[in-house]
């Protein structure tokens, strides 16, 4: 299930009722379009199949877990609706994972950015390196958090959330993130990172479906209402932008990079 190879990919694997999705960009996992729109198809696939228990949300590589949104895309941007779209698959990809009748467990190898800090947030149980720092950087390209915000909130909350938003520019450690609840645990290594994901996944695939599936309904009780919230915070993203402060800023970053 490899598409995009030269934009990005994501693939999905089903080993011992765990269904593992990995999604992958050269540009640091950064998430454009036609990715994000994989992504949250896949999960949404992977909630439905039958033979699988669990879904494992990982990216490839070793340092960058996800850089967020593509500035490329987002430089590219011409009009409110084309703006609304792009930040759409952000929705979408929070939103399926949301709505999976399945625990989906997050595997951070390396550093969150923006929409990589969402989508850790987002996940139902999130374990971590200590190389996964996290950081929402989006006021410092003239734009906000505002489709990611809620599962942030909603994981390590409010006031944490603001802290990250405010010091955009700053990284925060994967202790802090753990201190926070963004992270269950976090691990020296990729390969005891991997070792708990898997003993955990296995554990799950062995419990019961029906109890999950409930727990799970229980657990995202307080966010039905997302499909309406984050849809009206895409269009607002995507108004933002448009603008000159903001086309600067992606194209001083894009520059450093």
């Amino acid at each position: 299930m490899n598409d995009y190879i030269n934009e990005g990919s994501v693939e999905l694997k089903v080993e011992n009722r765990i269904g593992i999705i990995e999604f992958q960009h050269p540009a640091s996992n950064s998430l454009p379009g036609k990715v994000l729109k994989k992504l949250a198809e896949t999960i949404t696939e992977a909630g439905q199949n039958e033979a699988i228990k669990v879904i494992v949300l990982k990216s490839a590589g070793d340092r960058a877990f996800c850089a967020g949104a593509s500035f490329d895309e987002l430089i590219s941007i011409a009009d409110a609706e084309g703006g609304k779209t792009f930040f759409m698959g952000f929705a979408n990809v929070i939103n399926a994972i949301r709505k999976a009748p399945k625990f989906v467990i997050g595997r951070v190898q390396g550093k969150a950015v923006g929409g990589g800090v969402g989508i850790a947030s987002a996940v139902d149980y999130c374990l971590a390196t200590d190389f996964a720092s996290v950081k929402l950087s989006e006021l410092a390209i003239g734009i906000g958090p505002f489709v990611v915000g809620p599962a942030v909130e909603r994981k390590i909350g409010k006031a944490a959330m603001i802290n990250l938003t405010i010091d955009a520019t700053t990284w925060q450690t994967a202790l802090w993130a753990e201190r926070k609840g963004m992270y269950a645990e976090t691990f020296e290594t990729i390969e005891e990172l991997d070792a708990a994901v898997l003993a955990l996944a296995e554990t799950l695939a062995k419990s019961n479906p029906e109890a999950m599936r409930e727990l799970k309904k229980t657990f995202w009780a307080d966010a039905e209402h997302w499909d309406t919230l984050l849809e009206e915070r895409a269009a607002f993203s995507g108004k933002l932008v448009l603008s000159d402060f903001t086309k600067n800023a992606i194209g001083t970053f894009k520059a450093k990079g």
